[in-house]
């Protein structure tokens, strides 16, 4: 005989599905108006395209050839921003983790509740005296701003890998010494194939977040130079500030799907590393 599911899981299950929804509604908006005219746009923003009011591709096309400053070369400084910060965060914050897991000194200590604490310290606090200092250790460029983003990343990482390297066996490490494995080959060829399951979850976690900042590469980079994807879309004006809605919703949905596509392919690695990350420590 089957078993009958609860009440109380079907309300919670409808509950959610509905403010899934409701979370999905900003999405689908986005969608909707960017295959529609500005004049569509600002008459009703949750109307469906109608004959009149129907633009098609038009605002694609639009979103990347607006200005000067070519669109594909923002997807291209994002994604160089991205893919560096986030492999500069899992090598270095894993390797630090491991290393305050195992040796369990006082400045170990001390050093993982400082990055702790730079959970909690507010990135405004900071934001004026880290452009005099990016701009002064030349920081400012697409290929130097992830040692920034390194630094900022660590806290949430290091928290993740720490709890879940101390959950880890220590016989397996300690056959690996036995056989002749130092410490670096112990990392790379036994420690971090076993860090699988957090290395997705923090790499999700910090791509989602190193892609869609906007107010660290706006105050750090030469924007005259320099655009990434959310700062391109600000600058998506014409003259006396005209705003073209078409195009920029164009754009943002072109921003959100890649990070959306990853999302869905690595979300169940994401419960696991973070479930794992968490009661394990």
């Amino acid at each position: 005989m089957k078993k009958r599911t609860p009440i109380g899981s079907l309300i919670l299950t409808c509950f959610f599905a509905a403010l899934s929804i409701v979370w999905l509604l900003p999405i689908v908006a986005v969608l909707v108006n960017s295959f529609k005219t500005n004049a569509g746009i600002n008459l009703d923003a949750f109307a469906l395209p109608a004959a009149e009011t129907f633009a098609g591709f038009a605002n694609y096309i639009k979103g990347f050839t607006f200005g000067n400053y070519p669109f594909l070369l923002s997807i291209a400084y994002s994604t160089l921003i991205t893919v560096v910060s986030v492999f500069l965060i899992l090598l270095c914050c894993s390797m630090t983790a491991w290393y305050i897991a195992r040796v369990g000194s006082k400045f170990s200590k001390i050093f993982y509740y400082l990055c702790l604490f730079s959970m909690i310290v507010p990135f405004q606090m900071v934001m004026f005296t880290l452009t005099f200092t990016a701009d002064q250790l030349k920081l400012n460029t697409p290929f130097t701003i992830p040692i920034i983003y390194l630094g900022f990343g660590a806290g949430l990482a290091i928290f993740m890998f720490v709890g879940f390297v101390k959950g880890l066996p220590l016989g397996i490490e300690e056959a690996a010494s036995i056989d002749g494995c130092g410490p670096v080959r112990t990392f790379f060829n036994v420690v971090l194939p076993m860090l699988k399951p957090t290395l997705i979850s923090v790499g999700i976690l910090e791509i989602m977040w190193v892609w869609n900042d906007y107010l660290l590469p706006y105050l750090v980079l030469d924007r005259t130079k320099y655009m990434t994807i959310p700062i391109h879309v600000q600058y998506l004006k014409g003259s006396y500030g005209t705003v073209d809605l078409g195009a920029t919703m164009a754009v943002i949905m072109l921003s959100i799907i890649p990070i959306i596509v990853v999302y869905m392919f690595c979300q169940k690695h994401i419960i696991k590393g973070v479930a794992a990350g968490a009661v394990k420590g």
